[in-house]
């Protein structure tokens, strides 16, 4: 008889596992994303193309200066999350928008919306969306300053004062315009669907295809490296909500597709509100998860002061996620219910 104490191994489940690691995943996930950088650089030349690399160059700087100060915590600029997060924030920002600007938000995502939680996997919030944020409380103006789409013929035309010196006042050219929703909202006026589909529509670089967007979701989703619930969920409850208010005053609210396809609301369902470190771990609270995200952008898009409302509506749900997750845990197997003894009235 072999006495080999190697032959015998002791491990807890799952025994058959994913040959899947973080920079795989994030490798992917920018795969995914490469087709929508594309076109907002098709429809905003260079500027686009100045706004994306300076995002991604600032958050992997700031990755690479800050990581080294949360203890016990392996180098994790490498692996692909610092330059998926600074995608993400190029993704969210407005063509036109100075660079100096994109840098102090790529160092407000790395560094208050990840380094100061504990580095990459503990962060309560979307570090894309609070680096957007804190560019959106600083920099009100310039944030909602849109330029509109062109092509090729005009690559080289900035679309605002991209090169403008820090702290000074940005000066913005007859290329400003407004975004589909701001129409929609402020001037009753609509864009055709189709426009809004293939992205020829100003507004942020990530609004630029929701055709794009969704091929991108898709293959993430067959890779299994989405949550198919949490986008599916969110446009099931908007296009709902949406129809509901349309078919009640069709004057005053838009249709669903409207909601659909406009604005942040196809990035931000796909590839913000799914990720897996800031959104419910359990089937359930997916659903419940994207329900409230949907019908808190729908509320604040009609009702409140603001034409969007993507942004603040993933960022309250992430605050939301560990509740969630607290009230929608399966219960362990073989555990008894001890909430109501035999013999305990629940009247």
């Amino acid at each position: 008889m072999n006495s080999n104490p190697h032959n015998l191994v002791l491990s807890t489940s799952p025994f058959l596992k994913r040959p899947v690691d973080t920079p795989l995943i994030m490798r992917h996930v920018i795969y995914s994303l490469a087709p929508v950088a594309l076109a907002a650089i098709w429809f905003f030349g260079v500027s686009a193309l100045l706004l994306i690399l300076t995002c991604i160059g600032g958050c992997m700087a700031s990755e690479m200066l800050f990581e080294g100060k949360v203890p016990f915590r392996q180098r994790t600029v490498t692996d692909g999350s610092a330059a998926l997060t600074g995608l993400l924030l190029a993704l969210t920002l407005p063509p036109g928008l100075p660079l100096w600007m994109a840098l102090v938000g790529s160092l407000a995502a790395i560094v208050v919306g990840k380094i100061i939680f504990g580095g990459l996997g503990q962060n309560v919030f979307n570090p894309s969306l609070t680096g957007r944020a804190f560019l959106q409380g600083c920099f009100p103006v310039p944030l909602t300053t849109w330029a509109a789409p062109g092509g090729l013929t005009d690559f080289f035309t900035l679309r605002g004062d991209t090169f403008a010196l820090p702290f000074t006042n940005p000066e913005f050219d007859a290329l400003s315009a407004a975004t589909p929703l701001a129409k929609m909202k402020f001037d009753a006026a609509g864009t055709p669907l189709a426009d809004l589909f293939f992205g020829n529509v100003s507004g942020s670089l990530g609004e630029t295809s929701a055709l794009l967007i969704l091929l991108g979701g898709a293959y993430l989703a067959w890779c299994r490296f989405l949550n198919w619930r949490i986008p599916a969920g969110i446009f099931i409850t908007i296009f709902a909500f949406a129809t509901i208010l349309h078919l009640a005053n069709p004057e005053r609210f838009p249709d669903g597709f409207f909601h659909l396809l406009s604005g942040g609301l196809m990035l931000g369902a796909v590839y913000m509100a799914t990720d897996p470190v800031t959104s419910p771990v359990t089937p359930r609270g997916s659903w419940i998860f994207a329900s409230g995200l949907g019908i808190l952008v729908v509320s604040i898009r009609e009702f409140g002061g603001l034409a969007e409302g993507v942004m603040y509506s993933i960022l309250f749900m992430n605050a939301c996620t560990p509740l969630i997750d607290r009230f929608t845990q399966p219960r362990t197997y073989g555990e008894l219910n001890t909430e109501n003894e035999p013999g305990e009235s629940r009247g």
